[in-house]
C-alpha cells in the first residue's frame, strides 16, 4: 500500500554548474603534491620561492611555476620585501581542505591502511 501522507522528497538547493566548473578548475590546480605541500607549509607562515622549492625538492622554476598556477586561482598573495617575494595564503578555506586532506589521508602518521 502507498502512504499517501508522505510529502515528496525536494532535492537540495544545488550550485550552479558554473560555479561546480569553476570549483573543479582550482581543485585541479591543487592536485598536485608539490602545490599541496607548498599549501601545507604556507599555512604555517610565509616563504620564499627558493624555500618552497628547497621543501619540495624542485628547482626554482618549477616551483615558480606552481606558485603562479596557484595565484591565477586566487590561492596565494606574494609581498615584496626589498628583493625578495614572500608567499603567504590568500585563501582561507585552504584550511579546511588541507584539513580534510590529513584526516583522510593520515597527515604525519603516513598512510593508513587499507589505503
Amino acid at each position: 500500500m502507498v502512504d499517501v501522507s508522505r510529502k515528496p522528497v525536494r532535492p537540495p538547493q544545488l550550485m550552479s554548474l558554473e560555479c561546480l566548473g569553476q570549483a573543479a578548475e582550482c581543485l585541479k590546480t591543487l592536485a598536485h603534491p608539490h602545490r599541496l605541500r607548498i599549501v601545507e607549509m604556507l599555512l604555517g607562515g610565509r616563504y620564499t620561492v627558493g624555500e618552497l622549492a628547497e621543501a619540495c625538492g624542485i628547482p626554482s622554476h618549477m616551483a615558480s611555476e606552481h606558485l603562479r598556477l596557484m595565484r591565477r586561482c586566487g590561492f596565494l598573495n606574494v609581498e615584496k620585501d626589498g628583493r625578495r617575494a614572500y608567499y603567504t595564503i590568500a585563501e582561507p578555506h585552504l584550511a579546511s581542505i588541507m584539513s580534510c586532506i590529513e584526516d583522510r589521508f593520515g597527515g604525519t602518521k603516513g598512510p593508513r591502511a587499507g589505503s
